[in-house]
This record gives C-alpha cells, structure tokens and sequence, in this order.
C-alpha cells in the first residue's frame, strides 16, 4: 500500500472537519436600547424583523415572543428560532439542510450567519 496516499487520504479527511463547529446559539442577550429609551415588546419584534430582513432571512411571526428566522443561500438552508421579550432574547437552532449538522455540531458558515444576525439586531435596538 502507498503511504503517501494514505496520508493524503487523512489529511483531507482531517481538513475536511476543520469545516464543522459547535452550534452557536445566542441564550439570553439583554435588550440595550439608546439611552432615554424604554424598550418595548413591539419594539424588539421591530428590530428582529428588520434585522433578519436587512442580511437576507425569512422572519415568521409565529407567536407571541416567537419568530422563526429562515435563510436559503445556494443549496444551504437553516432554520432558527428567536424567543424575545422587552428584556432580552435568544436565537436557537432548530434545523437545516447541507450544513453537516450531526451530533451538536454544523458547518461554521452557520455560527457566522448567526453572529451576524446577533450584531444587527443589537445595532436595530440601539438605533430604535
């Protein structure tokens, strides 16, 4: 047997896991609106929506507190679900296709996706 092709074999299985991380969900962000302002059910439903809306996701008021947050990009979907109220919310995972999603973990573009989302509802607060 070729070892050069063996450890090539395990260096591009090994690399190719460098591509999976933790799932990153956001647990209980505190609502920071501008100074002077008091923040508000409404309000906070306004700066989700409009934040998931601005970086391309498909925001679903599903219920009181609850909005479902779904992106499509290429063949890459992921669904996420945000629990909000006028002090604090939560972005958490809940499913997606092409991600490598398996065993607490999934594709890193995910995590940044979330993080992103995470940063523009809290500059949609603030500007609120």
């Amino acid at each position: 047997m070729n070892w050069k092709v063996v450890l090539l074999a395990v260096a591009v299985a090994l690399l190719g896991g460098c591509r999976t991380a933790p799932i990153y969900n956001v647990n209980d962000a505190a609502v920071v609106v501008a100074a002077g302002k008091q923040a508000s059910m409404d309000g906070v439903k306004s700066a989700i929506l409009s934040a998931g809306n601005l970086l391309g996701w498909q925001m679903t008021d599903t219920a009181p507190g609850v909005i479902t947050a779904r992106i499509e990009l290429r063949t890459h979907t992921a669904t996420a679900e945000v629990k909000y109220s006028a002090k604090s919310y939560s972005i958490r995972y809940l499913d997606s296709t092409n991600l490598q999603a398996a065993d607490g973990n999934i594709h890193k573009n995910y995590n940044g996706w979330i993080e992103n989302l995470d940063r523009e509802i809290r500059t949609k607060l603030l500007q609120s």
